[in-house]
């Protein structure tokens, strides 16, 4: 039940506040481990292979960790699996300082940490609906993006010089705090349980939420063409940094200044759309539009030999991502029953973070036989093409406004969950 009629009621300012720490932690934690273990191992290998043990747990389990999102007693839920990271992160923290951390210690953290990521992350966000108004859900995503996007932002800029000032101990210590702190803050906050139609087993949940996604034409259509959106960005994205290294006039500093003006332009467009709430009628149009400007302005970008010129069109396409972002979170949330909500957060993650490795080895591969620069934006252009799948279908454009909450014995508008199929998955 939502307990206010304002965005920034108690619990959502709670969590919000309590995200913004941790994720703060998170930024920094990345940045002095990767410099650490760089400085212990000399090996870039072993770097990308603790990313991928950081990651591919998560993805594993996110089929598992929607079920429990949607079965378990939400508060005590979060709040455990910040306490267990926050214990995690402090262990290695003492081990640091004591000169005792070994990389197979960094190796176990970072595989915990994917395990109650793969938990918390999708938890929250189908919890968001619960805290806010309806008509304020789009504001409320904006609201933590501008957290993951300020956070990552500030970590990349003074990471470097915190690890140089402080070392990776200290940075570790804030990063366990900051659990610690967003694990206290969790205890303030209502955060109502899913409501279960019907008992069942854990795989037979599970199973039904597979179902659920799959019923539904608009649902379904646009969860995959995000997913291939993204796989697709992702090429692009990976293929940026050899572009800017073998680019005389752009190298390191260039990349620097590439990637902060996406990540300025994003911070940009989701605070904006933290204050500014779209009328569903605008909503399609405003989609449209947003696709077509994030992608062809990162085409056009990367064809400029003027470096300026190149930094205000990436932003450009960062803040139109930021639209694309705000708007595809806001309708799955919105078209989602509550007892589903996790599964269906989960799912989404899963397809993400699961095709990610796939992208960065296929961007390698295409970037070793074709010039980088016709691979980029080629994979942008594909990504367009996905993106306009969704305005190009009926069942999916109902599915990207959103809808009014139903009552459990109404159904909701044409391309949402309806209540009927809720009943047939139940009966199956």
């Amino acid at each position: 039940m939502q307990n206010s009629k304002k965005l920034w009621n108690k619990d959502f300012l709670i969590l919000w506040q309590g995200q913004l720490v941790s994720t703060a932690g998170d930024a920094v934690y990345s940045i002095a481990l990767g410099f650490w273990v760089l400085a212990v191992t000399g090996s870039t290998a072993m770097m990308g292979t603790l990313m991928a043990a950081s990651t591919l747990p998560g993805v594993l389990i996110s089929p598992f960790a929607g079920v429990l999102i949607d079965r378990a007693h939400k508060k005590r839920l979060f709040i455990a699996m910040d306490l267990l990271r926050s214990v995690c992160i402090l262990l290695i923290a003492g081990a640091a300082w004591n000169g005792a951390l070994q990389v197979w210690m960094v190796f176990a953290a970072g595989i915990i940490l994917s395990l109650c990521g793969a938990v918390f992350s999708p938890g929250v966000l189908s919890s968001v609906p619960d805290l806010v108004p309806q008509e304020k859900i789009a504001n409320a995503n904006s609201a933590f993006s501008i957290v993951s996007t300020g956070s990552n932002l500030i970590g990349s800029v003074a990471g470097g010089f915190l690890y140089q000032a402080l070392g990776a101990p200290a940075l570790f210590l804030f990063d366990g705090l900051s659990f610690l702190f967003s694990g206290g803050s969790m205890g303030f906050v209502n955060i109502p349980d899913s409501k279960q139609v019907k008992k069942v087993s854990f795989l037979q949940d599970m199973k039904d939420g597979f179902r659920y996604m799959w019923r539904f034409p608009g649902m379904r259509l646009v969860l995959l063409a995000a997913a291939m959106c993204n796989f697709c960005a992702y090429i692009g994205i990976t293929l940026i940094l050899p572009f800017c290294n073998n680019s005389p006039v752009l190298g390191a500093s260039g990349y620097g200044m590439i990637m902060g003006s996406f990540m300025g332009g994003s911070m940009l467009g989701f605070l904006l759309f933290s204050i500014v709430t779209l009328k569903p009628k605008s909503i399609v149009p405003a989609y449209l539009a947003a696709c077509l400007v994030s992608n062809l302005s990162f085409i056009a970008g990367i064809y400029q030999s003027a470096v300026p010129l190149m930094i205000i069109l990436v932003a450009l396409g960062g803040f139109a991502n930021a639209l694309i972002n705000v708007l595809f979170m806001a309708a799955v949330q919105t078209s989602t029953a509550q007892e589903m909500r996790g599964k269906v957060m989960s799912f989404m993650m899963m397809t993400v973070q699961g095709l990610t490795p796939i992208a960065m080895a296929l961007a390698g591969a295409l970037g070793e036989v074709f010039p980088l620069r016709a691979v980029i934006s080629s994979a942008f252009a594909v990504s367009m093409f996905f993106s306009l799948l969704i305005v190009a279908s009926r069942s999916s454009r109902e599915f990207i406004v959103p809808k009014s909450t139903a009552p459990r014995d109404e159904p909701q508008a044409p391309g949402a969950c309806t209540t009927e199929a809720e009943s047939e998955i139940a009966e199956e």
